[in-house]
């Protein structure tokens, strides 16, 4: 495929309650530096707006980001609002409440409930918009999320937040948001070789709630990347398709089911368009038993 006929449409599509959107979209994480956050360093700032523009050429229309996306240098929500507004009208973004960084990139408590608007303006604030398509409540520590997804659900009735989502949730979380405003997504880590987030992949299924896997290329490497050498059986994949182990990640990733959304991240134009054409790719069922024989030898 080349980077010509790529598109994120190639995926298939799921609705984020009633915003229809391409299962393969966009981490913007990584716009603010190699690895997490305040590490490493950012690309150039003009290669990051041509990667989201062209990401949108190459029909994303789900992007992820936070407020506390942000290096030394970059801003990721300042970088989508100078590339890609004003907005097409089809274009979801995603961001997410919950953790407090100061201004030197340093970790804070999580916001109280009652903070938890002003993390709202301060996304609506950056990203230049009236109101946010979607609002995942990070959890932390927490052991109850009522207090938080109630405060957010308020914001949702005053017109700021159209849906709600949670991120880092546990099975008890999703029961507690679910009694109090509709879920329409669940960010969780999930890949080829972090299974643990297999039980709310299914509970997500039987609730029609996309699920949204993190660090599905990573891996172990979570914020800092892929640091660690690729699994024999990934490169061995990689190798019969001629594709990229990345591309391997996403494609396993998508097949366990149409509500599973991927937001792989890069500041690169080449994996960029490597990861959309991820969407289009269909292993065959031994590579699939292959992959999935890392998850049991690693259990």
């Amino acid at each position: 495929m080349t980077s010509r006929t790529v598109s994120a449409a190639a995926s298939g599509t799921w609705l984020l309650g009633d915003l229809r959107v391409n299962r393969i979209g966009f981490g913007a994480m990584r716009l603010t530096g190699s690895a997490a956050f305040h590490q490493g360093t950012p690309s150039d700032r003009g290669t990051a707006l041509a990667v989201l523009r062209r990401a949108v050429e190459l029909g994303v229309n789900h992007i992820d980001t936070a407020a506390f996306y942000f290096s030394r240098l970059r801003s990721a929500n300042e970088l989508i609002n100078s590339a890609l507004s004003p907005y097409s009208d089809d274009l979801v973004i995603a961001t997410k409440v919950g953790p407090a960084r100061d201004a030197s990139g340093g970790w804070a408590a999580s916001a109280r409930p009652d903070q938890l608007r002003g993390q709202v303006e301060e996304n609506l604030r950056q990203l230049g918009r009236d109101h946010l398509d979607v609002v995942n409540l990070r959890i932390m520590s927490q052991e109850s999320v009522s207090e938080h997804f109630g405060a957010l659900a308020e914001l949702r009735e005053a017109g700021l937040v159209r849906h709600l989502g949670i991120s880092n949730a546990r099975m008890e979380h999703l029961a507690q948001a679910e009694k109090i405003a509709p879920v329409v997504c669940v960010q969780n880590r999930y890949g080829i070789d972090a299974r643990d987030g297999e039980v709310m992949l299914r509970a997500c299924a039987a609730r029609g709630i996309a699920f949204v896997p993190f660090f599905s290329i990573a891996g172990e490497g979570r914020e800092a990347g892929a640091v660690r050498a690729e699994h024999d059986e990934v490169c061995a994949v990689a190798r019969a398709h001629g594709i990229s182990p990345a591309q391997v990640r996403l494609a396993w990733a998508l097949r366990h089911g149409m509500h599973v959304l991927a937001i792989p991240g890069t500041g690169n134009p080449a994996h960029l368009v490597d990861n959309v054409a991820a969407g289009g790719l269909r292993l065959t069922k031994e590579d699939f038993q292959l992959l999935d024989s890392i998850g049991r030898s690693a259990s």
